[in-house]
């Protein structure tokens, strides 16, 4: 075979490949807008209900001095070692 009937094998090659591609490819688009048509159809929309508004009611609870006394010793310390 000489390298233009090559060359003409592989461009029909191609064009039979991309051409089964977009053949499968708009068969699975129509297949899935009719599978939607038919959930929209026999399934039923669920009603949904008002959201549940909660009031937060955290108090918040009091802070121990000693606790208070560590987390400023533990910044002052980390800004004496930053400079």
């Amino acid at each position: 075979m000489t390298p233009t009937e090559l060359l003409l094998e592989g461009v029909e090659l191609m064009l039979i490949g991309m051409g089964c591609v977009l053949a499968f490819l708009t068969l699975l688009i129509y297949a899935i807008r009719g599978m939607s048509i038919l959930i929209e159809r026999f399934v039923p929309t669920p009603v949904l209900a008002a959201p549940v508004v909660r009031k937060q009611t955290a108090v918040a609870a009091p802070v121990d001095p000693l606790v208070i006394a560590a987390i400023q010793a533990a910044i002052h310390q980390h800004r004496a070692k930053r400079g």
